[in-house]
């Protein structure tokens, strides 16, 4: 419904600016706008017909035939209680602790491969609270970012070749 009101008010839009600039060169300023308000008036009712007639009636969705069963009542105790004993209780069995081991203790020291929780590589606390100050007080890096493209393109091309 909606998206035809815009198609119908779209021509009628259309519609009205042709008249416009054709008039413009016939008739007053005032006539002007009175011929392209009636024009796009007479357009946005034309829309909306046209509309109407080429999308159709209302069709329904096809609707399943489904047999209705009757369901018969299961009779049962009044007074049936569900009780859970410890055998339904579930107690995690710990055998040993997971060791997260470091897969890329085998990369060469001068990779790129980031590595996530090497406390060599990080930071101390007062290195931390040093580049936070810095941050804060508006301040840049001391040490500018290297480009480091040709050594990302050297580790994906050693990777290519270590997995062929």
């Amino acid at each position: 419904m909606l998206v035809g009101a815009a198609a119908a008010a779209a021509l009628a839009a259309a519609l009205g600016f042709a008249v416009y600039k054709v008039a413009s060169g016939f008739t007053t300023p005032t006539g002007v706008i009175t011929v392209a308000t009636i024009a796009s008036i007479i357009g946005f009712i034309a829309g909306q017909e046209l509309v109407r007639l080429l999308e159709g009636g209302a069709k329904p969705f096809a609707q399943p035939v489904f047999d209705i069963l009757k369901i018969e009542p299961v009779e049962t105790d009044a007074l049936q209680v569900l009780e859970l004993t410890e055998a339904d209780r579930f107690v995690p069995v710990v055998e040993e602790p997971l060791m997260l081991d470091d897969v890329l203790a085998g990369v060469s020291p001068d990779s790129r491969v980031v590595r996530l929780f090497d406390r060599a590589a990080m930071p101390t606390p007062g290195q931390l609270q040093a580049r936070i100050d810095r941050h804060l007080n508006g301040g840049t890096s001391q040490t500018p970012s290297p480009d480091a493209s040709e050594a990302l393109f050297e580790a994906l091309a050693d990777l290519r070749r270590s997995l062929r």
